[in-house]
């Protein structure tokens, strides 16, 4: 089969599109025909090899193992099932959070894959793996967003931001978005009744008001200006910053749990069938939009993943893998 594979750290230049043996599935595997693969910061960091932790998911300190197929999520049709899987059938429709993503075919573990709704296209469906329930786990789980909750969320453009500010608004919180000016009138369309431009340092807060939880997922502000930020007893969840080329976001994390200004959570996405599932039947029933910046076609791979590394995207990248309409 082709595959994007990645031979080198560095640049999206170290990308090809390649014939890679076809993958075979284990017991409790799926095989799947991938219709469409979304991508995700997680597939840069992996290009840059930045931190260095994260060079163990493509298997090698100085270059990638032979043959290391990019992308962690995807949508397509079941083709073959191993030993032991009862839940899923030839011919159904899935979505997954997995890794070896842009290639023709994938070997999914079928605990991870969730069927996918009938009224939601190919396309739409693989931006919702990764993007969608690290959006989801955070708002319910870390955020605890709920009625009348102030919420702020930064880099709320991003692939995982479109999601978590559809999904604390839905929650009935009093969400406000950081993000580029170009980007507010996105924002406000998905729920934000209030918008921060970055760019222009504009203040989080107006005096004497602050929030109760602000999910970072951009990096830019410092410790300090979140926390001024919070209302008392507000909890700050931290997922990116800037930490060097071994520690990356830990650095910034660790400095915010082990220095004063109030409660620090960690949001430490996982996958999740059951998680995925309710994001694919809230997008489908036009409960959730993914918002997704632009399509590619297979043979331009690459560019996708250039794209996504130049940053400057608004929601999800999308390659489809297949020509087939939905």
């Amino acid at each position: 089969m082709r595959a994007l594979v990645q031979t080198a750290f560095g640049s999206p230049g170290q990308l090809a599109l390649q014939q890679v043996t076809d993958p075979v599935p284990g017991p409790g595997d799926l095989l799947v025909r991938v219709h469409a693969a979304g991508l995700n910061a997680a597939d840069r960091m992996t290009l840059r090899g930045e931190p260095f932790g994260i060079r163990a998911v493509a298997g090698g300190l100085r270059r990638p193992r032979a043959g290391f197929v990019v992308g962690r999520a995807l949508a397509g049709r079941v083709e073959a099932v191993g030993d032991g899987v009862r839940d899923h059938r030839v011919g159904a429709d899935v979505l997954a959070e997995t890794p070896a993503a842009v290639g023709e075919l994938a070997r999914v573990p079928a605990r991870l894959a969730a069927a996918k709704p009938a009224g939601l296209s190919f396309t739409e469906a693989a931006a919702l793996p990764l993007a969608g329930t690290t959006a989801l786990q955070s708002i319910r789980d870390a955020v605890g967003a709920r009625a009348g909750r102030r919420v702020l969320i930064t880099g709320a453009s991003g692939g995982i931001g479109t999601f978590a500010v559809q999904l604390a608004a839905a929650r009935g919180a009093i969400v406000t978005a950081s993000c580029a000016g170009r980007n507010a009138g996105l924002v406000r369309a998905l729920g934000a009744g209030g918008v921060v431009d970055y760019e222009r340092r504009e203040p989080l807060a107006a005096p004497g008001e602050g929030y109760d939880a602000i999910l970072d997922l951009a990096g830019n502000y410092t410790l300090a200006e979140l926390r001024q930020a919070l209302r008392p007893g507000g909890v700050l969840v931290l997922s990116v910053g800037t930490g060097g080329r071994w520690l990356g976001p830990a650095r910034r994390i660790l400095t915010g749990k082990l220095t004063r200004g109030g409660p620090v959570r960690t949001l430490l996405a996982r996958p999740d069938r059951e998680d995925l599932t309710e994001i694919a039947e809230m997008a489908a029933a036009g409960e959730l939009r993914p918002v997704i910046d632009r399509v590619y076609p297979f043979p331009e791979a690459a560019a996708a993943l250039h794209h996504l590394d130049r940053g400057r995207v608004a929601g999800k990248i999308v390659i489809a893998m297949t020509g087939e309409p939905g």
